[in-house]
């Protein structure tokens, strides 16, 4: 089972110039080696480049993407992470997500298919990252 990140579905969905070879790659490599899911925030992060939810319900549906709702054990470690990067000095601006994620992958012993690794590493360690060099 892998999460992926909004950033690599919008890469795809949007066939972004730069990144849809890489992002399609990466996808189909790891759905060969099990499911792939989306939590909540994700969809909502998606859902804000699709035209209507019809649309991305199918997209998604295509790319075989499952969607799965994040336990309470993981909002609880994203609470927490969040905690930390704020009492270390992290501002507030769009960064929530990205600990609901990293504490829903953490939940699930799965990695996370991203572009953007820096909070995952900082505040979720032992969470396996699948993105470029």
């Amino acid at each position: 089972m892998t999460l992926i990140d909004s950033n690599i579905l919008i890469d795809i969905l949007s066939e972004d110039p730069v990144w849809l070879q890489w992002s399609v790659e990466r996808l189909v490599l790891q759905s060969d080696l099990g499911a792939i899911i989306i939590n909540d925030i994700i969809y909502a992060e998606v859902a804000t480049h699709a035209a209507s939810q019809s649309g991305l319900d199918h997209d998604l549906h295509d790319l075989g993407i499952r969607f799965e709702r994040a336990s309470r054990q993981a909002l609880f470690a994203a609470a927490k992470a969040f905690q930390r990067y704020r009492a270390a000095g992290g501002s507030r601006s769009n960064v929530l997500p990205d600990f609901f994620v990293g504490a829903h992958a953490q939940a699930l012993a799965c990695p996370i298919l991203t572009r953007d690794v820096r909070r995952y590493k900082t505040y979720f360690p032992n969470v396996a990252l699948i993105a470029p060099p």
